[in-house]
């Protein structure tokens, strides 16, 4: 029997109980995610044939003759960077169809094709696993003592202070979670991520969907982005942010390379909430601004751990993206729901987490002062009052999630859960 194709050195992903039971309940699955995030090798985890597309010039050949040639081989057979060949996502198809069994194919894409076929044709046949940059945990700066999962039910939280400094955490956001650069020092995995960013600029983000792309108004784009990280900047304001001497870019342009660089999994906004509430404010419906992973945030500006250090209120917003990634990840793994909550009335919440069964939690994002957690505080109990109980239901938890130390029960009854302790 075919022994499984895991790399050497595999580090586990939060991601491979979803993928381990969608290959179980599904004759393929579709692993998509940005470029570097570790999907090739979380597919390799899992298969126990392969071809790798992007790197086999005898493969994308035998493509044009006749795609179904590169399906043949011991199952699960991995298709990596399958957009490259899409012409294969038919023969696929009915190959599932032929086979009739689970766990035939494991597909890993960076960019959905321009077609969207794979949003018409893969029903009741192929699963899709969305897969992000490491997460703290999966990067071993979180201990994992706190689920996030767990924070829905009655009980107090603790866990012990792993004794982590706020810059060692802001390095990890700086350096980002990609599994190539765990071990770089943060000035090089900030060139490395600043060379991924120009070949987006340059190459991926017009062949993402066959539109050309200006590459210098793609990085303008991509550092006015970064300026505005975990903001709910709309498309006005990124297209004033990016003017020259040319004048302002027209917003219908910044709104179509903001659709291309979600299609290439770069960025990844936050939705708003939208409860019931007993106020007569208006909730706004604006998604927050946010990257993949933080690091991008600072490759895009050109910017570096030092000077993201000496701006306290930058790094609180990079640390907020940074969290938001974290809980993306352990939120999937729970079949979570993640948006924001802001109103006419000024009341922001950075983080709504939503069970299936419509609990809720509401978090507040804060690297750790008690002028913070007392904000903090502050704002999530007048969102408490404001939500209207009747028909939103009552917060099961209400969290201020910090960089660094214990984990512990505020007198005032909220949860403080510092993200070096929190897991699935």
């Amino acid at each position: 029997m075919a022994q499984n194709l895991t790399p050497d050195g595999y580090q586990p992903r939060v991601v491979d109980a979803e993928v381990e039971a969608a290959l179980a309940a599904s004759p393929a699955v579709l692993v998509e995610g940005a470029r570097a995030c570790g999907k090739t090798w979380t597919g390799k985890r899992f298969a126990r044939s392969e071809v790798l597309l992007d790197a086999t010039a005898s493969a994308l050949l035998a493509s044009n003759l006749d795609p179904a040639v590169l399906l043949e081989g011991d199952t699960p057979r991995l298709l990596d960077e399958w957009q490259l060949v899409p012409e294969i996502w038919n023969p696929m198809r009915r190959a599932c169809d032929q086979r009739v069994r689970s766990g035939q194919f494991i597909l890993t894409g960076s960019a959905d094709p321009p077609d969207d076929i794979t949003r018409h044709s893969g029903a009741g046949r192929v699963l899709r696993v969305m897969m992000r940059p490491m997460s703290l945990l999966e990067s071993g700066h979180s201990d994992g003592n706190i689920s996030l999962a767990g924070l829905f039910q009655p009980g107090r939280c603790a866990a012990r202070d792993r004794g982590l400094k706020l810059g060692e955490v802001i390095e990890a956001a700086c350096r980002g979670g990609w599994p190539r650069l765990l071990d770089a020092d943060v000035p090089s995995a900030l060139r490395a991520t600043r060379g991924y960013l120009n070949e987006i600029s340059r190459t991926d983000i017009s062949r993402v969907d066959g539109v050309a792309r200006n590459p210098a108004g793609v990085r303008k784009l991509l550092a006015s982005l970064g300026r505005n990280i975990a903001s709910e900047a709309s498309f006005a304001t990124l297209a004033k942010d990016t003017a020259d001497e040319d004048g302002i870019v027209d917003r219908r342009t910044v709104a179509s390379y903001i659709a291309a660089l979600e299609r290439l999994f770069v960025v990844e906004n936050l939705r708003a909430w939208k409860p019931h509430i007993t106020s007569r404010a208006q909730l706004r419906k604006a998604p927050k601004r946010h990257f993949i992973d933080p690091s991008l945030a600072v490759a895009a500006l050109g910017s570096t751990f030092e000077t993201v250090m000496q701006n306290r209120l930058y790094a609180g917003l990079l640390f907020e993206s940074l969290v938001v990634r974290d809980l993306r990840i352990y939120g999937q793994a729970n079949n979570l729901d993640l948006s924001h909550y802001r109103d006419s009335d000024g009341l922001e919440v950075d983080v709504i987490i939503k069970h299936p069964d419509g609990r809720w939690i509401a978090a507040e994002v804060k690297l750790g002062s008690e002028k913070g957690i007392n904000e903090g505080i502050h704002t999530l109990r007048r969102l408490q009052h404001k939500v209207d109980p009747n028909r939103s239901g009552t917060p099961s938890r209400l969290v201020i999630i910090t960089a660094t130390g214990y984990a512990y029960e505020h007198p005032d009854g909220i949860s403080i859960v510092p993200i070096t302790a929190l897991a699935p």
